[in-house]
Parts: C-alpha cells; sequence; structure tokens
C-alpha cells in the first residue's frame, strides 16, 4: 500500500475510533492485502489510546481466529474468519457472545448470515492501480446514525 493509502485509512480509522461503541460491530470484506487488518490496528489502537491504555501490538487473528482488547468498562473483539469454512463453526468461535459489552471487529464475515442489530459494513476492493484501495461504507441500526466524513 502507498502512504496516501496508509494515510487515509488512518483518518478512517480515527473517525471509526471516535464513534464505535459497545454492541456495535465493523465487518471488513475485502480480498487479501486490501487493508481490513490495518484499519483494524488503527482503530484498537486509537481506542486504547482514548482510553489511556498502553497501545499493544495488534497481531493478526488470521490463525488465532480471535483476539481481545481490555479498555476499561468494555473489550474489543478482533475475530478474522478467513479460516473457517462452516456456518456452524461459528457458533463455537463465541463471536455473538458479551456482544454489549464489546465493539466486535470482524474480517471475513461473508459466512455470517445473520448479521448484529448494530453494524457498519466496509468492503475493501483493489482500484485499478494496484496500490490504490476503494472503500464502500454503510449502516445498519444505532450504526445508520453515524456520520462520518
Amino acid at each position: 500500500m502507498r502512504n496516501s493509502s496508509i494515510s487515509k485509512i488512518k483518518i478512517l480509522a480515527l473517525k471509526l475510533s471516535l464513534i464505535l461503541k459497545k454492541g456495535d460491530f465493523l465487518l471488513l470484506y475485502g480480498n487479501i492485502g486490501t487493508g481490513k487488518t490495518t484499519l483494524a490496528r488503527y482503530i484498537i489502537n486509537n481506542i486504547q489510546k482514548k482510553n489511556k491504555k498502553r497501545q499493544t501490538e495488534i497481531p493478526s487473528p488470521t490463525f488465532n481466529i480471535a483476539f481481545e482488547y481490555n479498555i476499561k468498562n468494555f473489550i474489543i473483539r478482533h475475530f478474522d474468519l478467513y479460516r473457517i469454512k462452516k456456518k456452524f463453526e461459528i457458533n463455537n468461535i463465541g463471536l455473538f457472545e458479551e456482544m454489549d459489552n464489546a465493539i466486535t471487529i470482524v474480517e471475513w464475515p461473508e459466512l455470517i448470515k445473520k448479521k448484529p442489530k448494530n453494524y457498519i459494513k466496509i468492503s475493501f476492493k483493489y482500484s485499478k492501480k494496484i496500490n490504490e484501495r476503494n472503500l464502500r461504507i454503510s449502516s445498519h441500526g444505532r450504526c445508520k446514525e453515524y456520520a462520518i466524513n
């Protein structure tokens, strides 16, 4: 990714980190390498910083499937469903547990058929220039009210 793409992802992450609340889901769609994990890292670190928590390393959860980050009175749950192949497996990873006390970020959410009440969906797509990305953002429930300018 070029520096301008990373800078724009940092700005989007900052805006999202200011509006996401407990109970919200962030669903990140896109091919490998489009910026899903990068966006998640910036969001988590921004929320840690905003809540005066030490900013931690945010590894990709591709092999672990999930990581949790404790923030004062809530948690951030970061899932990567890339390795999940069957819908029933989603029930075994705790994706829909403790939703009211967490911000949940999910990469590769294609197998989630019944979406949560409050979510923001971001679809990453390569543009014609391989170093640039196009993003499409939509929202549902309480998240529909969020304005990201």
